[in-house]
């Protein structure tokens, strides 16, 4: 086949990159090639949340690097990946954790993980992953086949089977759709950050644990997004009082560095043997230190104390925002917020790009706000006066 040649850079084009050309950062701030400075309310989808040039991760990655060991691989035991693990599980419910470079491959071992655990108690008919409308858990095939995107599903059909997805805000659909002999688990996000920031609420969580419970199925939450401090807590589910059986991670986790990590809980892990699943990078000790070094950080009260002071902030600011006529809600928790407009949504984040502020979408009718966990109250402040200018006000 000939080669066809392409405009701008050899990158394959499954992305739409915006104009600038970031060279560097500094906290809440990016800085293209010109030296113009842009209000970051993205922190690259929810992973910088320590903002950009943080100490803390220079630090780690210094530390890291003055060992020697960047990678060993996982035939070997390394220190760096046994301490995180040992944070994590003294941090959650989990008993054990899975290490591997994303959230879309935490979410593809979950689903492995509940069907292992699932043939163990009910044979091969227990296999069935129920997923929720609105969903969003990644784009590997396995991932893919549990969100609930047809625009991203429809050109790699046939997927995964065995997948059932559900609106639980119908009447009785959710426990509908469970049934002990076939259901495995069900995956949700605590807010469908993908899917417009919904969050699903205290009482609909309770409900999936509870519809869990009844059916002897798993509850996987992927807080691939919205755990790790964005709601003001370590995990955002902790507000409902409920614990899942398996709980996915990812984008914060190592500062920037790529990272997923799968947790499950002692009777999950009870029912993995070696060979099960693998990831050659996974929980290398190069990343796992500076995520050692992030968790620590976040982890802390006074941090998460901090969050919880700009989320009130940010409420004030959205409270104001939400009485302008073209704005027709506001919703999320703590520094993740969805803006919906009547508005395109494309022009209003070009808008405010070209006013120095970074958001982005969350489908086709709500912009996302994503500042760093560490943003101060005046850059909070500059950025809604921003938003608001984006918007006409």
């Amino acid at each position: 086949m000939s080669a066809t040649s392409t405009a701008g850079p050899p990158l394959l084009q499954v992305y739409r990159p915006a104009a600038p050309l970031f060279v560097a950062g500094s906290g809440c701030w990016l800085i293209d090639e010109a030296g113009r400075r842009y209000l970051d309310f993205t922190s690259g989808i929810a992973v910088n949340a320590l903002g950009h040039g943080t100490p803390v991760v220079a630090d780690a990655i210094r530390s890291a690097l003055d060992t020697g060991l960047v990678h060993a691989s996982n035939l070997y035991r390394t220190a760096p990946a046994e301490e995180l693990a040992a944070w994590l599980v003294d941090h959650s419910f989990a008993a054990a954790v899975f290490f591997c470079n994303s959230g879309a491959e935490a979410n593809e071992a979950a689903i492995k993980f509940a069907r292992r655990w699932a043939r163990a108690q009910g044979g091969e008919d227990k296999h069935e992953i129920v997923a929720l409308r609105g969903g969003f858990h990644g784009r590997t095939l396995g991932a893919l086949s549990v969100t609930d995107r047809s625009d991203y599903r429809e050109p790699f059909t046939p997927l995964v089977p065995g997948v059932r997805f559900v609106d639980p805000r119908e009447p009785g659909a959710l426990e509908a759709a469970l049934d002990a002999g076939r259901t495995a688990a069900v995956i949700a996000e605590p807010i469908q950050a993908e899917g417009g920031v919904r969050p699903l609420g205290a009482a609909l969580l309770r409900r999936l644990r509870e519809a869990c419970d009844a059916a002897d199925a798993l509850l996987v939450l992927d807080e691939v997004q919205v755990g790790l401090g964005r709601t003001g807590t370590l995990w955002a589910h902790e507000a409902a009082g409920i614990t899942p059986d398996i709980m996915t991670l990812a984008k914060p986790l190592a500062g920037g560095l790529p990272m997923g990590a799968t947790l499950v809980s002692e009777e999950v892990a009870s029912a993995i043997r070696p060979g099960d699943h693998g990831s050659t990078f996974g929980g290398g000790p190069l990343v796992a230190r500076v995520a050692l070094a992030v968790c620590r950080t976040i982890g802390e009260p006074t941090f998460l104390a901090s969050v919880r002071a700009r989320s009130a902030q940010l409420d004030r600011r959205l409270a104001s925002m939400a009485r302008r006529p073209d704005v027709l809600e506001v919703r999320g928790e703590g520094l993740l917020r969805g803006v919906e407009i009547a508005t395109s949504v494309a022009a209003i984040t070009e808008r405010a790009l070209g006013l120095g502020l970074l958001v982005c979408a969350a489908g086709p009718s709500t912009v996302r706000l994503l500042p760093p966990l560490t943003i101060g109250a005046a850059e909070l402040d500059r950025g809604m006066d921003l938003l608001d200018e984006a918007l006409g006000c």
